[in-house]
């Protein structure tokens, strides 16, 4: 059986549900009824969850104290009104922890960097010189210390503003697409195959990542890769919050 290793940012996902019945005498926002609240680990906590639920064993690696975001959603229409992110920077991970990783262990090494603070570039080119399959998600702006990074996957917006064609790069760049899919190498097209009734977009990236790193363990095949990924990330969007892919429902 594979065994995959995440390495990345943490945080905690609180989405706090209400219902919005009338608006404030005393000024034009709705008031919000409480209803229900849910908690759950986000960010590379969700990633290792979501490798997990597609059956492969994993290890994390994560940051101890973890900031937390806390979504107020109107429950029936789920719409998002606010959404507040307390102590947004975490710890840095310390050298003698990567030293210590046995990276011939795993098959497989996952990077989710939301640019937290918890790990950086010379990190980053760290890990890649040290295991032949390695799956990156960063928020960073791009430079050279992707070189050895075999699996680059950023959505279009970081796209458009993190990359550059003059970055040092010699593994294959997956670019998400939302609702049309993915791309492969800036030219190679993947769409969704079904339109979906997208209640949630959070965490549909952590899902597109861990799904992308499975499914290629599975077959060395990362076109077969971004298509279930896409099918995975396609699905969890229809679900409220931030959850785990159900290979039963996609």
């Amino acid at each position: 059986m594979s065994k995959i290793l995440v390495i990345g940012d943490s945080c905690t996902d609180i989405f706090q549900y209400g219902v919005c019945e009338r608006l404030s005498p005393e000024a034009a926002v709705p008031i919000f009824k409480p209803t229900y609240l849910t908690t759950t680990g986000g960010m590379a906590i969700n990633v290792a969850e979501n490798v997990g639920a597609l059956g492969v064993e994993y290890d994390l690696i994560t940051n101890d104290f973890r900031p937390a975001k806390t979504r107020y959603v109107e429950e029936q229409s789920n719409h998002l009104l606010l959404r507040i992110d307390v102590n947004d920077r975490v710890e840095t991970i310390e050298w003698k922890v990567l030293d210590e990783i046995k990276f011939n262990e795993y098959d497989a090494v996952i990077i989710s960097d939301y640019n937290k603070g918890y790990i950086y570039e010379d990190h980053i080119e760290f890990i890649s010189k040290r295991h032949n399959v390695v799956f990156l998600d960063s928020k960073k702006q791009l430079g050279d210390w992707v070189e050895n990074i075999n699996f680059l996957k950023i959505n279009k917006n970081e796209f458009l503003q993190n990359w550059s064609d003059t970055v040092k790069f010699k593994g294959d760049l997956i670019v998400t697409l939302g609702k049309d899919g993915a791309h492969l190498n800036k030219f190679k097209r993947f769409s969704i195959d079904n339109e979906h009734n997208v209640r949630d977009l959070s965490g549909a990236g952590d899902t597109f990542l861990a799904a992308l790193a499975v499914k290629y363990l599975e077959n060395k095949n990362i076109e077969e890769a971004i298509t279930f990924a896409n099918k995975c990330s396609a699905w969890v969007v229809t679900q409220k919050g931030v959850v785990a892919v159900n290979l039963d429902k996609i």
